[in-house]
């Protein structure tokens, strides 16, 4: 006996947690053309024992990209343990080699403008390209959270 496959869900957006929603919210911005949606300041019960200390939760969209940037009050602005469990990284992908390097140098020229708090300061990665012809490079936001920037020969994303 099969069982019926499930539909896949699609991916509706994304949740950082950040020290600083400014801080984070012009860095998005001015790295990569997000907008704010909408800002909540009150909360339900619900998002507030999942969230303890939860200040402000704004949205952020560009395209078809989603993120939920969610300030929370009374966390130590530090990196943890290597070694934990946490999310790895997001990749978001981009039209041609040229958009790559784009990205690249745009990330490049806003930590040398002095104007963002960075939490991990590593420069991103050279870009790299595997054996089918995919190029990629890595970086941190202001959160310490590693994106991906990938092109891929032939796709429509």
């Amino acid at each position: 006996m099969t069982t019926p496959a499930v539909p896949l869900a699609q991916l509706h957006h994304i949740g950082v947690q950040t020290f600083d929603l400014d801080n984070s919210l012009a860095w998005y911005r001015d790295f990569l053309g997000f907008r704010p949606t909408w800002t909540a300041e009150t909360f339900s019960d619900l998002t507030v024992s999942r969230l303890p200390g939860v200040t402000r939760i704004t949205e952020i969209v560009t395209e078809r990209v989603r993120i939920h940037l969610i300030e929370r009050a009374g966390r130590e602005r530090r990196r943890g343990p290597e070694d934990r469990v946490q999310f790895q990284h997001i990749c978001l992908a981009v039209d041609s080699p040229a958009q790559l390097r784009d990205r690249l140098e745009r990330w490049q020229e806003l930590y040398a403008c002095g104007a963002y708090t960075f939490l991990r300061p590593d420069p991103p990665t050279g870009i790299v390209t595997d054996a089918e012809g995919v190029q990629s490079f890595y970086c941190f936001d202001v959160n310490g959270l590693e994106i991906e920037f990938t092109y891929v020969p032939g796709s429509t994303r």
